[in-house]
């Protein structure tokens, strides 16, 4: 039986599919425009929407188990309960969700209460699920590397809490090895919640200091100004999304991602290697300068 992966034209999702494809597993990868796609060969790809019925429908034939990943869009929640409800239908009650860490903490978020809400309907619908809450994407920082190198200022607003930034491609490695694990499990397992983090919890200044010593000049920390980053962002997305990250932001200050006990021992465990760091990410910028 098959494994779908939808968002797979994205880079989480696009990480999924390759280490399927690693360990051998029959993937089928729903994009939006497949004359775009560029997959490992092998790999089932179908065009598809979270919002066309008739699509999922189709997409789900022959499949047992579903990795479901959500862009952050207005209708995201909707998105995600036609795609559960579509995978019920068909029979498939095996499942990967990509939620978000603290998703039951940044309340007022929307993406955050979205994917919670996703959460608790996973759980109320009954599937044999595993749902992943990674922490703050290091990938992310690639958007700020050039004010970092042209000005010398980390600008995210993380504040002093700490975030564990993971790397995205430890998410698609995990993800691929719990997609595994449910497909081929003898009977449906309990639904589990694990924590997707970095082997560092980083604040504002600390990722300062990483960027000051593998550029070996001074970077400093631009500090909390939320107002400030929200406005920054509309210059580049809608309104409603830069709004989102700041209310995000504002709680990267007020409560940070912090990950539980054993978190990282755990993920380090299912990988059998450590876990991607943010200094790898910055020292391989300055590398490439």
């Amino acid at each position: 039986m098959t494994i779908l992966v939808t968002g797979a034209a994205g880079t989480i999702g696009r990480n999924v599919v390759e280490q399927l494809v690693k360990r051998g597993a029959s993937v089928r990868a729903l994009v939006r425009d497949p004359a775009k796609a560029d997959f490992p060969s092998g790999v089932d790809v179908v065009k598809g929407d979270l919002l066309d019925v008739d699509s999922l429908r189709s997409a789900f034939k022959g499949v047992s188990t579903l990795f479901l990943l959500n862009a952050v869009v207005p209708d995201e929640f909707t998105q995600a309960l036609i795609a559960l409800n579509t995978a019920r239908e068909a029979g498939v009650d095996r499942l990967v969700y990509l939620s978000v860490i603290h998703s039951d903490v940044y309340v007022n978020v929307p993406h955050f209460a979205g994917k919670y809400g996703v959460e608790r309907m996973i759980e109320k619908m009954g599937f044999s699920a595993t749902i992943l809450r990674p922490a703050y994407f290091i990938s992310n920082d690639v958007t700020v590397k050039d004010v970092v190198l042209g000005y010398g200022v980390y600008p995210m607003p993380i504040g002093a809490k700490g975030l564990a930034m993971v790397d995205v491609r430890d998410i698609g490695e995990i993800a691929a090895i719990e997609l595994i694990h449910r497909k081929n499990a003898t009977r449906p397992l309990p639904l589990e919640r694990i924590n997707l983090v970095g082997p560092d919890t980083l604040t504002g200044p600390d990722v300062a200091a990483i960027w000051s010593d593998v550029l070996q000049r001074p970077v400093a920390y631009g500090g909390d100004d939320t107002a400030a980053f929200e406005q920054n962002l509309r210059n580049f997305m809608p309104g409603w999304m830069a709004y989102d990250m700041r209310l995000m932001s504002e709680r990267f200050l007020s409560d940070g991602m912090v990950p539980e006990a054993g978190d990282v021992a755990r993920l380090t465990a299912m990988l059998g290697r450590p876990l991607r760091s943010y200094r790898e990410f910055a020292a391989g910028i300055a590398a490439s300068v």
